[in-house]
């Protein structure tokens, strides 16, 4: 969930940002003195929309050792640490992928792979999913990260959200366009929102449709945790020891999750919440993987 967070919010600001500086600069030329012209709005929207994506998509593992505080292991230290490299880089020759960074950090049992190229990854496991998991589950979610990696998913991710980024920066251009235009066309005194008023609702109306937007990144990033799962007992052989890494995760306590995942407790899939859940419910990704092995 984290990442996934981390991305989205980065990819805003980035939108935000380069929206403000383009307003400064007055590059933002689809606004003509005879009105809005469309096409120029629509390409400046995709070159935008896509430039914030890929530029989050390439500060992704930048971003994910910054806010974990992730340690890249380069010379095995321990026992452990040498069994989780030689795991992941057997992992990574069975998925016919370049062996990725492998780095541990601090907090409640988690794991997560992120980057922009398939061969330049990272697979990042927490302190707390060594402590709490056997190695056999260990290894298992080593295999899911190893999935996304494999399956291209945060480029993937990039991609939908570059579409979603256009569509919202286009949407809200042209709805503040059209509101202004409106309020030029009542009032008496040829009055509008003025630049301000324009440069506010835009913004305004680029937030509102993000989150709407972020509904169908999140839909896609549900329908990835269960190939992910799938992968990882492909790579393994089986999906037992993935059912068992997921069962073990939902008997940990709620309380021993780090306040900044806690806050983030949507990941659960429940309630209204749901739609906003970057991952399915754990009973519903044992679930496929049992239905998987009875077939």
């Amino acid at each position: 969930m984290k990442r996934v967070f981390l991305f989205l919010l980065t990819n805003l600001a980035v939108i935000v940002l380069l929206d403000i500086v383009c307003t400064v600069l007055g590059v933002n030329r689809f606004l003509t003195p005879r009105g809005l012209d469309v096409q120029m709005l629509l390409v400046f929207a995709a070159i935008f929309g896509f430039g914030g994506s890929f530029i989050s998509l390439l500060l992704s593992k930048v971003i994910a050792k910054w806010s974990t505080g992730a340690r890249v292991i380069s010379t095995p230290q321990t026992p452990l640490e040498s069994w989780l490299v030689q795991t992941v880089h057997a992992l990574a020759q069975r998925a016919n992928l370049k062996a990725p960074e492998v780095a541990i950090y601090e907090g409640a049992p988690n794991a997560f792979a992120t980057g922009a190229f398939r061969n330049s990854a990272l697979v990042a496991v927490s302190t707390g999913l060594l402590e709490s998991m056997n190695r056999d589950e260990v290894e298992a979610v080593l295999g899911h990260e190893m999935s996304h990696i494999a399956n291209g998913d945060m480029v993937t991710l990039g991609l939908l959200q570059g579409v979603v980024n256009t569509f919202v920066i286009f949407l809200s251009n042209l709805i503040a366009w059209a509101i202004d235009n409106a309020l030029r066309r009542d009032s008496d005194e040829g009055g509008g929102l003025g630049q301000i008023g324009y440069f506010v609702t835009r913004i305004v109306l680029e937030m509102s449709f993000g989150l709407v937007g972020s509904m169908i990144v999140m839909w896609y990033s549900r329908q990835r945790e269960f190939r992910a799962d799938a992968g990882s007992a492909r790579l393994l052989g089986s999906g037992r020891p993935m059912i068992s890494a997921l069962t073990r995760l939902g008997s940990l306590s709620g309380e021993a999750l780090p306040q900044h995942i806690e806050a983030m407790g949507i990941a659960s899939g429940k309630g209204m919440f749901s739609l906003f859940a970057s991952h399915p419910p754990l009973e519903d990704r044992i679930r496929a993987l049992q239905q998987a092995a009875a077939h």
